[in-house]
């Protein structure tokens, strides 16, 4: 007679961040493998791009990770440039840079929500996913849209700010600094969190290294690597914040190094506002995008997502379509390399805040 049994959790579960599924084997309610199983989201997201002009793929990779598209609107951009050797205007980077945390923000408050759900602080979920609502207004006021934005594209942005919008984002900024004393007080201080999180799920430094871990992962083990730092893009180079370390690895660490991340983006947004050029073009003026001919090249381009480094590498052979184009999203190693080792010996409570720690967002391995 068997001791072990099998237990699927997801694809469609509160406890999953997304549309996977985890087929844990169990002994008692310990965990004695785990094994990720993809599929269930599989869009083709690379091959579509190849078969697609090189300005209509903006509308199809927002939703490589729907939580913060703006990550591969930045990095595909970033990509097209540097093929075709395009400069952006300083007001378009500053837009960037604003967009791009304004997204991390969003996403961190949709995991926040997630992370307090899955140890039953249904309050705070309810708090966070309606904070995020504001941020999604403030995206509609800019581009016409909530959710995939099509904001960031070659050459700069679509369009500039409009009047009031920079002192409206200001406000959000302010309201959300205050709201994290809330957040804080009901979830990040709470003892039932600290006792739910402290030492489980522990990753090394070493092991993180060993195992391409990326963003708030290696951070919480004591790597100070960010790509914002390491290769400034946008108008990172002139916006100062430092990099949160922690040593303990554990699902705590990685809980507070997104907290702490979350308050370093407020930071930036208000000093980009402060220094952005208050006119100039936002768009390097280029052909018509539907007669685009990119040199013949490869390009690689990353930024720093909410879960890590994110990036685009592509291949161009001259024509108006991308030749090839790989999506190096960091759930793919965090889901196959490190979840599925980390789950083993846990406890089956666990198991999803555990996932929920890592922030696998599911369209970047199932692309």
């Amino acid at each position: 007679m068997s001791r072990t049994y099998e237990l699927f959790i997801g694809p469609n579960h509160p406890g999953i961040p997304g549309n996977f599924s985890v087929k844990l084997e169990l002994e008692g309610d310990t965990v004695v493998s785990a094994k990720g199983d993809p599929g269930y989201l599989h869009r083709a997201f690379e091959k579509s791009m190849e078969n697609r002009y090189y300005i209509q793929n903006l509308a199809l990779i927002p939703r490589i990770c729907v939580p913060e598209p703006d990550i591969n609107e930045a990095a595909y951009a970033m990509a097209v440039e540097d093929l075709m050797g395009v400069e952006i205007p300083e007001r378009a980077k500053y837009l960037r840079t604003i967009v791009l945390e304004m997204a991390r923000i969003a996403a961190y408050l949709f995991w926040m929500g997630g992370f307090a759900a899955t140890l039953g602080l249904y309050t705070l979920s309810q708090w966070t996913v309606g904070d995020r609502d504001y941020a999604l207004d403030l995206f509609a006021e800019l581009c016409g849209v909530r959710v995939y934005h099509m904001y960031i594209w070659p050459g700069g942005v679509r369009r500039d700010a409009p009047p009031g919008w920079e002192d409206e984002v200001l406000a959000y900024v302010r309201y959300l600094r205050d709201k994290l004393i809330d957040y804080d007080n009901i979830f990040f201080k709470n003892v039932m969190f600290k006792q739910r999180t402290r030492g489980v799920a522990v990753i090394t430094k070493e092991q993180a290294i060993e195992w391409c871990a990326t963003g708030p992962i290696l951070k919480a083990t004591g790597v100070a690597q960010d790509v914002r730092k390491d290769d400034p893009y946008a108008a990172y180079e002139y916006i100062d914040f430092e990099i949160p370390t922690l040593t303990d690895g554990d699902s705590w660490a990685r809980a507070m190094i997104r907290r702490w991340e979350f308050e370093n983006s407020l930071n930036i947004i208000e000093q980009a506002i402060k220094k952005m050029p208050k006119k100039g073009p936002v768009w390097t003026k280029m052909p018509n995008p539907l007669k685009w001919r990119v040199p013949k090249g490869e390009a690689y381009a990353k930024v720093e997502s909410a879960r890590g480094e994110h990036g685009f590498y592509m291949v161009s052979d001259g024509t108006e379509r991308p030749y090839r184009v790989a999506v190096r999203g960091s759930s793919h190693t965090h889901m196959f390399t490190i979840a599925e080792r980390l789950l083993v010996g846990q406890r089956l409570a666990d198991v999803s805040h555990i996932l929920v720690s890592l922030d696998i967002c599911p369209p970047e391995f199932d692309r």
